[in-house]
């Protein structure tokens, strides 16, 4: 096994300054700019300008910095948490820069920059990120873990950390009382008696306990004792991930720990507001533009097959509501469409609507349906109402996707789950993603899907049919 590298411990503070100095080549990148040149050639181009500058983004990097440290941050979260710091950063400066009297630049020029500013450095953290990982992967900057408890929870874990190398954890020990657990991991060294005398044997930077404190109060009790004995950082898995999948928040009540189920990010009313914002935007323009498709579209699909443009049918929408969704239409006019699911080689699809459905274009009329608020561009994608009926019965937590607004693409799409449903499992797996999104929004992951959407439209999808 490789050392954890020289300079590992140093990760955190090499970023935090390359961090300043982005806001400083934001900053001159800025003055450069032959747009933002005022009458008087000053604007933002004084020193005590540029001082408040990185004062402000001293006080960000403190705060923010532990973007640097986290071994599981998702790129969107990362553009989010970027977002967050220009924001602060903006407040803090504008507030130096008035206590300073010397807040007299054209705001076009600090638009400009701050423009630029969020640009680079989310770019560099989202690409910083990405270096760890590769760092990590060449197995530098690791945690060397054990894992306590070998049941349900526990086995996750150990799955999830090894999963992806990137995450630089190590298992150099993994222990349990009961001896089928053994097989869980290649880490395996022995019952629970057996962790302390590793622990002073082994070099062990984190414990993982996975074991009941409902059932095992006192050897949960031993284990904190044996890592604060030997200076191990100690976290404890808590046991309800056996049965749910939702985020929690820690808080206390006085010296009492309390979890608080997370609510979805979507029940904020700014949340909701900004995601609407978007969908009519984007639809509005959309739909502005749509004569350019609508046009060839229905000339090719009355060229093709006899009946109308469009396909309308009853879907399943937000909180089980049922309404009109619109599509163009692909398939021979049958009396099966609201109930029989498109397969591969369907012989009810004409070679036109084939097409339409390769590229999803078959999809842009539901933008009409984001207009009227009954969708989302992005979201978990709408089912037939008798679909809805039948899932619903089968598959647990199913209802939970309609939580939130049917979307055009859905996070389960770009994972590839979409298209014809053979087997229960796969209308699982489409279920279990679309409550992780619904658990887990950021504007910035609905940019992400966008982006997947339409990069998989491109190539074309073998699912799409």
């Amino acid at each position: 096994m490789k050392s954890k590298g020289r300079y590992g411990q140093f990760v955190r503070w090499i970023f935090s300054i390359i961090d300043v100095l982005i806001v400083n080549l934001a900053y001159f990148a800025t003055l450069l700019w032959p747009a933002t040149t005022t009458a008087d050639g000053n604007g933002m181009y004084e020193r005590p300008i540029w001082l408040a500058l990185n004062v402000a983004m001293l006080v960000c990097v403190y705060f923010y910095n532990d973007v640097h440290e986290r071994r599981v941050f998702y790129a969107d979260k990362v553009v989010g948490q970027a977002l967050k710091l220009v924001l602060t950063h903006a407040g803090i400066f504008i507030a130096l820069a008035s206590f300073l009297s010397k807040f007299d630049a054209p705001w076009q020029q600090v638009l400009l920059f701050y423009i630029i500013f969020f640009i680079a450095l989310a770019t560099w953290w989202v690409l910083s990120r990405q270096l760890v990982k590769l760092y990590r992967n060449q197995g530098f900057n690791f945690k060397r873990v054990i894992v306590i408890g070998g049941g349900t929870v526990g086995v996750r874990l150990i799955n999830e950390m090894l999963g992806d190398q990137g995450y630089g954890y190590h298992i150099v020990g993994f222990f349990d009382n009961n001896p089928k657990a053994r097989s869980a991991s290649a880490a395996y060294q022995g019952t629970l008696d057996d962790v302390e005398q590793f622990v002073k044997t082994h070099q062990v930077d984190e414990m993982f306990c996975a074991v009941p404190d409902v059932e095992d109060t006192q050897n949960v009790a031993r284990m904190i004792r044996i890592a604060d004995n030997n200076a191990v950082d100690f976290y404890y898995v808590p046991q309800f991930g056996r049965t749910v999948t939702r985020q929690f928040e820690l808080s206390s009540v006085g010296d009492v720990p309390i979890l608080a189920v997370h609510p979805y990010p979507l029940k904020n009313p700014i949340n909701r507001l900004f995601k609407r914002a978007f969908d009519l935007l984007f639809s509005t323009v959309a739909l502005i533009l749509s004569p350019l498709v609508i046009i060839p579209v229905a000339i090719g699909i009355k060229l093709t097959s006899p009946g109308p443009i469009f396909f309308v049918q009853r879907r399943t929408g937000y909180r089980g509501q049922a309404f009109n969704c619109y599509k163009f239409r692909t398939m021979r006019i049958n009396a099966d469409s609201d109930t029989l699911q498109a397969t591969k080689g369907d012989p009810r699809i004409t070679r036109f609507g084939n097409f339409l459905r390769r590229t999803s274009i078959d999809e842009l009329p539901q933008f009409y349906n984001v207009w009227r608020g009954e969708m989302s561009i992005v979201g978990p994608r709408p089912h037939m109402v008798a679909q809805t009926e039948m899932y619903s019965e089968l598959i647990d937590k199913y209802m939970l996707r309609h939580t939130i607004k049917p979307g055009i693409t859905g996070w389960a799409q770009v994972r590839g789950y979409r298209g014809q449903t053979e087997e229960l499992w796969q209308m699982e797996k489409r279920v279990e993603y679309d409550v992780w999104y619904a658990e887990n929004w950021s504007f910035f992951l609905d940019l992400k899907i966008i982006v997947r959407t339409i990069w998989n439209a491109l190539k074309g999808e073998d699912n799409a049919y």
